[in-house]
């Protein structure tokens, strides 16, 4: 039962994140397509005339650090064999990191470096986590392997985001390390409803 619950609970968080961004990128003050290209997820979630739907981005960002933090610690730590202790402190780290960009917001002088800060431990802390999963279960087939791929494939794109913050493209490149996580728990949904072990 606690296996289905999680499952659910992943799977509903990341539906909800890949929605949500996507209703507020639409009622976003440009195209949709310049908003996914140009525009970082941050901007939407800042409450100004550009994002009328902020507060359901900031939203999105609160619910899917919550996602984390349940979902990790109410069942999958189950499927951890090793590393636990670095498990617990990589998702604590990646939640709350999350759960700070949707409470503080980008954009604003006084509160920017904390929601830089919030990013960074969602982001690397992130895709950390997930080379770390790969590794720390019971086998490396399928799951660990597609988890793996994602965690390197997020952090290459956070690198190359992070030495090309000027580009006008590197909103590209914070999806694509950020989609890494919503693709994960979206996965790790599936995979516990379909894994029997440690149910």
């Amino acid at each position: 039962m606690k296996r289905k619950v999680a499952g659910i609970v992943f799977i509903f968080g990341s539906l909800y994140y890949i929605l949500a961004e996507a209703v507020s990128a639409t009622y976003f003050n440009a195209s949709l397509f310049d908003t996914y290209i140009l525009h970082t997820i941050s901007e939407l979630g800042i409450p100004n005339g550009n994002s009328p739907l902020f507060w359901l981005m900031n939203s999105a960002f609160i619910l899917i650090g919550l996602t984390l933090i349940f979902g990790d610690f109410y069942k999958f730590k189950c499927y951890i064999i090793k590393n636990k202790i670095i498990f617990y402190i990589l998702t604590l780290i990646t939640g709350f990191g999350v759960i700070i960009v949707g409470l503080i917001h980008g954009g604003n002088p006084l509160t920017s470096g904390y929601h830089t800060l919030g990013a960074v431990m969602a982001i690397l802390g992130g895709n950390v986590l997930l080379v770390l999963i790969s590794r720390s279960m019971d086998n490396f087939g399928g799951y660990q392997k597609s988890t793996l791929i994602l965690g390197v494939i997020g952090l290459i794109a956070f690198w190359v985001m992070f030495f090309n913050m000027g580009s006008i493209y590197m909103p590209v490149f914070e999806r694509l390390s950020v989609y890494t996580l919503i693709l994960w728990s979206f996965l790790t949904g599936v995979y516990l409803f379909r894994n029997q072990k440690n149910d």
